[in-house]
């Protein structure tokens, strides 16, 4: 099973990459543990109702595979388009990528604070010591409209050369969000630091 190349190599899947159907089926759950395991250092609260899941190859790899097996697609135009769909989802070397997740457990609470929260994100970001870097939202399509925004996002963290050595070499890292409505933020520990650290190119 291919596993994700270091940062700043080509690191964009392609089918040959994959498993088949029955190669998938029957591996399924050693690579889903893998998976959670690996996950397990890259995904982040910030705040009671934010989650903040960084994306790389292996991430979207497990995405892509389960997007197969769910829909049963097996023909070479229907992978191509799977990977297509969440290759834009895996770092380039020079930024971090993240599925952002809103989360009320009460729908009624989800509504309203949906409308609340409108713009949110775009006031997320990610901070190297004190240089902030905020959030480049939903270039694939626009998840607001004018009256609230989306519960699920994804965005983009361009840093700067500078940002990327400081972060590689162990500056504080916090990563959070500074909407009138939700202001939070967290310091990454030392294993998720490591693990999105990885994500930048030397």
């Amino acid at each position: 099973m291919t596993e994700r190349q270091p940062a700043g190599s080509a690191g964009r899947l392609a089918p040959a990459d994959l498993l088949s159907l029955e190669q998938y089926a029957r591996s399924r759950g050693e690579f889903r543990s893998r998976v959670i395991e690996h996950k397990r250092r890259r995904t982040i609260g910030v705040g009671p109702h934010t989650t903040w899941c960084f994306e790389d190859r292996l991430t979207v790899q497990y995405q892509v595979q389960e997007m197969l097996r769910a829909e049963r697609i097996f023909e070479s135009d229907g992978i191509q388009g799977e990977l297509d769909a969440y290759n834009p989802l895996i770092p380039d070397g020079s930024n971090l990528k993240v599925t952002l997740l809103i989360e009320y457990t009460d729908a009624s609470e989800r509504a309203e604070a949906l409308k609340r929260l409108k713009g949110v994100e775009r006031r997320c970001y990610v901070a190297v010591g004190e240089e902030r870097c905020f959030a480049i939202a939903d270039e694939d399509l626009e998840r607001e409209n004018d009256e609230k925004t989306s519960a699920v996002h994804f965005l983009r963290f361009e840093l700067t050369a500078d940002a990327c050595r400081r972060f590689r070499d162990g500056a504080p890292v916090t990563v959070g969000v500074d909407h009138p409505a939700y202001t939070h933020a967290v310091r990454l520990a030392p294993d998720a630091h490591a693990a999105l650290g990885a994500d930048l190119a030397p």
